[in-house]
């Protein structure tokens, strides 16, 4: 007999521990994702670890996912998933707003700029990371109190004019003083994470992700100062609604998630590290952004 060892079991039994041993899926809501889905139930079949699905989600497509809450998925996964484009992304990255579990990101169908993979990489993707061979980026989110609402963001929040009503006529508190009031179509407080989506399209500076900070960008301004600010992560921001301005809509992500009026509050502050994205290292951030946002020609000398 050849080949012994002096090792304690429990430590050979450790050495042989993968680092996934749950994964939880999210899913695009309308794109078919059941053969992509059925690649990493098959993937972790054969490692003996578990799957867990949204149970909406899981049952739409019919899988052999474990059915579970949002609360259960965050907290028993050590791998979140992400099957779909951004706003699957962000959706997963707030589902893992707090907890322990890393999202990778799968992009299905057109170009994602938060997704770490495609499809045909994905069973690769899940070994490495399976191995520990991955790092992992800590994104921040930005956190709104209004009234007895409160709700989190891992891009923007933005408070936006309801149709009908006149502009957004927002003044920006910081550390409690005034600094400067907006009149626009909308003000949007972003983090690094979402300073390549809305804050972009209305000309607000790329941010690292490395940074940590919120990033204030006005869309269509109609006032004189028409710049973005950028705020350091433990500076307080509360935003308010100045007297002549409109009822204004509040979105965090993209989703509505309520409403404010001249003479409201909106209390904002950054939640650093609130959830973190498995990279393994194929692209920098700086080369999603080039291809994403088109830059590549931008870079190039005559």
């Amino acid at each position: 007999m050849t080949g012994g060892s002096n090792r304690d079991p429990a430590d050979i039994e450790v050495a042989r521990m993968g680092f996934i041993g749950t994964v939880g899926l999210v899913l695009h809501p309308e794109r078919t994702c059941a053969p992509t889905v059925e690649a990493v139930v098959r993937w972790s079949r054969a490692r003996g670890t578990k799957v867990l699905g949204l149970a909406a989600e899981v049952g739409r497509i019919g899988c052999e996912a474990i059915p579970v809450e949002a609360e259960e998925l965050a907290t028993s996964a050590d791998l979140l998933i992400s099957l779909g484009g951004d706003g699957t992304m962000l959706r997963a990255m707030r589902l893992a707003t707090g907890g322990h579990a890393p999202v990778l990101g799968v992009n299905v169908g057109r170009l994602g700029f938060l997704a770490e993979v495609d499809i045909p990489e994905l069973p690769a993707a899940l070994d490495a990371v399976d191995a520990h061979r991955f790092s992992v980026e800590d994104r921040s989110a930005v956190h709104a109190r209004f009234g007895a609402a409160q709700e989190t963001a891992l891009n923007d929040v933005v408070l936006l004019r309801s149709p009908g009503h006149k502009s957004a006529a927002v003044a920006v508190r910081v550390q409690g003083e005034p600094f400067v009031a907006y009149t626009a179509d909308a003000v949007v407080v972003a983090t690094p994470t979402g300073s390549t989506a809305y804050s972009f399209s209305a000309g607000g500076p790329i941010v690292s992700p490395n940074a940590e900070g919120l990033l204030i960008t006005p869309v269509a301004p109609h006032a004189a100062f028409n710049r973005s600010v950028f705020l350091s992560s433990g500076e307080r921001l509360d935003l308010e609604v100045l007297p002549h301005s409109g009822d204004l809509a509040i979105e965090a992500d993209g989703r509505l998630v309520g409403h404010v009026s001249p003479g409201d509050s909106v209390e904002v502050t950054m939640l650093p590290a609130a959830a973190s994205v498995v990279r393994l290292g194929h692209t920098t951030f700086y080369q999603r952004a080039q291809r994403k946002l088109r830059l590549t020609g931008s870079a190039e000398h005559g």
